[in-house]
């Protein structure tokens, strides 16, 4: 089977020319992220935003927020997203204990579970709190992660579109007019960063989550119909928009550190790191609950040069954690590792051949990010160390 090469500049708007963050690790090649004439990445320039913030005038706006919501008949008056990790868990532990809250937490189940992952699932329920877990039909499941990995290059997206939707569907269900996400991914890890300052999530931007015709069309050749959808997506916009569902990012109002989070959770929701790193990282606690994870992340990689070592170590840099040259040393460590631990099982799981992950794969890898080595195997044109190298020497 032949897998036609995908022109990434024009689907994804990205630019010819490789450039990268003088402050961080990550390149423009980042869909959406902007860069200002002095080669600061929109991320970098939210980050200094933050530190600017008076963050105890944020705290009375949340406490204002959530009287504003808050329920004396028992009933739940948020609902947050989690899956057990670091991020969901500390606002959902936050919300109930530091603020008073009733939430119902939610998780979209794992593509396919790892050990460490249930057992913090399981350990942040135990910690005190009422929660629903939504699994798709696995068959279903498979079949448009198959479909994702070869047709859209991201073997997560029907994990992405479940996550997004299932508490949708839960708040409209349950009469929770409140939903608290943790960070604006795309504010914190740069992207459209036109509503950075804002505190909620508009509804209409939910549509993109939505399956497009385009897309049914295409996955029809795999088994997939409307019907098989349904669990997937979200209820109505107007339904949405009748029950008064306001979405908020908890990090509006506090100042997001993941690394602190993580920190937080191991004290209070009994959150475990894994005992080894995070393939294509440095970290051992992020990314923990699903053995098909990784692909999702190499993927990124494959298609835009950037991998999980570049958003941990940007971030990190742009924390304080640590500084750019230590960045560049992880990302040259450890950004292009492949994920071989449950490579078998990723196979197995989309039915496919070794020879056909790599077609898939190959059909991604952009001409202007990639070439062929002396020892004919693929690397990065232009990699971080490199570019920053030549930057010295012209300096």
């Amino acid at each position: 089977m032949n897998f036609e090469k995908k022109n990434l500049i024009k689907l994804y708007n990205l630019p010819k020319e490789i450039k990268f963050c003088k402050n961080c690790t990550i390149s423009n090649q980042r869909p959406r992220i902007t860069f200002d004439k002095n080669g600061i990445c929109s991320a970098c320039n939210f980050s200094k935003i933050k530190k600017k913030i008076n963050w105890e005038e944020r705290k009375l706006k949340f406490k204002k927020l959530l009287d504003r919501f808050r329920k004396k008949d028992g009933n739940f008056d948020v609902l947050v997203p989690c899956s057990g990790g670091k991020d969901g868990s500390m606002v959902a532990h936050k919300l109930k204990y530091e603020y008073g809250m009733n939430p119902l937490c939610v998780t979209w189940a794992p593509l396919k579970y790892t050990e460490i992952g249930k057992k913090n699932l399981d350990n942040f329920i135990n910690s005190g709190f009422d929660h629903i877990l939504g699994t798709p039909n696995p068959t279903v499941t498979r079949k448009l992660t198959e479909a994702s990995f070869k047709e859209v290059g991201d073997p997560f997206q029907p994990f992405i579109y479940g996550q997004v939707n299932f508490p949708l569907n839960m708040a409209v269900k349950y009469n929770i007019p409140l939903i608290m996400y943790g960070e604006n991914q795309e504010a914190e890890y740069g992207g459209d960063t036109t509503k950075a300052e804002k505190p909620t999530r508009d509804v209409e931007d939910f549509a993109k989550y939505y399956f497009s015709g385009k897309q049914l069309d295409s996955w029809k050749k795999y088994g997939i119909s409307n019907n098989d959808l349904k669990f997937f997506s979200g209820p109505e916009i107007e339904s949405i928009k009748s029950s008064k569902i306001e979405i908020h990012f908890f990090g509006f109002y506090h100042f997001w550190d993941p690394q602190e989070n993580y920190y937080y959770c191991q004290k209070n929701t009994g959150l475990s790191p894994n005992e080894e790193r995070t393939e294509g990282t440095y970290s051992k606690y992020a990314s923990l609950d699903d053995k098909l994870d990784g692909f999702h992340f190499y993927l990124a990689y494959i298609k835009f040069g950037i991998g999980r070592a570049t958003s941990d170590s940007a971030h990190e840099i742009r924390d304080n954690k640590i500084d750019r040259d230590e960045g560049i040393s992880l990302v040259k460590k450890y950004d292009h590792e492949f994920p071989k631990k449950y490579y078998k099982e990723f196979l197995e799981y989309c039915s496919i051949t070794s020879e056909e992950f790599d077609k898939i794969i190959d059909s991604w890898r952009s001409d202007h990010l990639w070439r062929k080595g002396n020892d004919d195997k693929w690397v990065l044109k232009n990699p971080i160390w490199i570019n920053n190298e030549k930057s010295s020497n012209n300096s």
